[in-house]
């Protein structure tokens, strides 16, 4: 009993943390040292986060490239592909942002440098794949279906804006894509020629002096099943004094309006009416067509002929061959212009052409230095109507029954 008791009393001293007494035998603490409070806890890791996630395929191109870090501080980001490397940016909120586009059908790799708590550097790796898609639609802008605009140039007030993608696209995806800016502002609409080809034009004439400014932002959009955008495009074009001419079918005259005031008066002969039959058993009209054309093209000097209509039968009397004729200001895909017609010797009095209005040579020659493309000849009084797919007929619909 007393070997126990001394027992439970050592254990008891030996669990005490109050003396400092030194012990019998040679001095020694009979205490404990308290344990040192400058040992450290080992840092937190780091946690790297990359979207689009490591693996992923099929990523649209137009989506960023994001970095975050968790439990530590980012250091660096670098993304290539191959040899080509994308910039980014820190953000406010302390994440990594790709500043630009990627391509389609290519491999990133994503290297994340950061530092955790205790500043020791560790990097991570990632890779993903863009979207290859099996169709790319491609846009070119047309002045209309022979020419194609040109960048800062000047056109008439009738000029719509054309944009015609490569290949047939959704319409509403591809009316999304399209933004069209104008000074001074004006709504349009949109007119699908084809699935391909769209128009937009205002409910009037544009204003002499009107800046026109069009955007295809399509990169990464989807614009059918299995068709995407190519790349971004962009033009403008400016709209000169307005220029409108008025050709009466009845009154033998063509008037000529510039920014609303009468500029010159010119004796016309216009389409002799009736018709034929083609080589193909089309029906051809000798009217001239009635509505609002725009001016497509000119040429110094053109060779018209009927096998050009379809009349190629040299024995049939609508047969023809005119070389050389001059001054020719084309208004229609099917070959209306005006042009000198020297041998008419019904100008103002009476309409013996095929279609064109015919012109005296300093009439046309003036139609020829002054006309731009775009500009307006609208034909009065005549029984067939120009149809909108006729070279530029846009303006021959009411602006409510216009596209969409």
């Amino acid at each position: 009993m007393i070997i126990g008791a001394v027992g439970i009393a050592a254990a008891a001293t030996a669990a005490g943390c109050s003396t400092s007494d030194k012990g019998k035998a040679g001095g020694a603490p009979t205490g404990w040292v308290e344990p040192a409070a400058n040992i450290e806890a080992a840092a937190a890791p780091v946690k790297v986060s990359v979207t689009p996630a490591n693996g992923d395929t099929g990523v649209l191109p137009l989506k960023p490239i994001v970095v975050g870090v968790a439990d530590g501080k980012l250091q660096s980001v670098t993304v290539t592909a191959g040899k080509s490397k994308i910039d980014g940016s820190v953000q406010d909120d302390g994440t990594w942002r790709s500043t630009e586009n990627l391509a389609y059908g290519k491999k990133y790799k994503v290297s994340v440098t950061a530092t955790d708590s205790a500043g020791a550097a560790t990097t991570e790796d990632s890779t993903f794949t863009t979207l290859k898609p099996e169709n790319i639609a491609r846009v070119t802008f047309q002045a209309n279906g022979m020419l194609a605009l040109k960048e800062g140039r000047t056109y008439g007030a009738g000029q719509p804006v054309i944009v015609a993608f490569s290949r047939a696209v959704n319409k509403n995806a591809a009316e999304k894509a399209i933004e069209i800016t104008t000074s001074p502002a004006v709504k349009g609409k949109f007119f699908w020629k084809d699935d391909k080809t769209v128009h937009w034009r205002p409910a009037k004439y544009w204003a002499a002096g009107t800046t026109v400014k069009v955007k295809v932002d399509m990169f990464g959009v989807k614009l059918g099943k299995t068709t995407y955008g190519s790349k971004n495009v962009s033009t403008s074009f400016k709209v000169g004094r307005q220029l409108i001419a008025v050709s009466d079918n009845r009154t033998h005259l063509t008037k000529v309006y510039i920014n609303g005031k009468l500029v010159r008066t010119m004796k016309s002969s216009l389409g002799k009416g009736g018709g034929t039959t083609g080589a193909n058993g089309e029906r051809i009209s000798y009217w001239t067509a009635g509505g609002p054309h725009v001016v497509l093209g000119k040429k110094r000097k053109h060779t018209m002929s009927s096998a050009s209509y379809g009349v190629t039968d040299p024995k049939d009397p609508n047969y023809y061959v005119s070389e050389n004729i001059e001054f020719c200001t084309r208004i229609s895909y099917s070959g209306e212009y005006l042009h000198a017609a020297p041998w008419n010797a019904s100008l103002g009095r009476a309409n013996l052409s095929h279609g064109c209005i015919n012109l005296s040579t300093a009439d046309a020659k003036w139609v020829y230095n002054n006309f731009l493309v775009g500009d307006i000849v609208d034909v009065k009084n005549t029984p067939r109507e120009l149809p909108i797919w006729n070279g530029l007929g846009d303006w021959t619909v009411p602006f409510d029954r216009y596209g969409s």
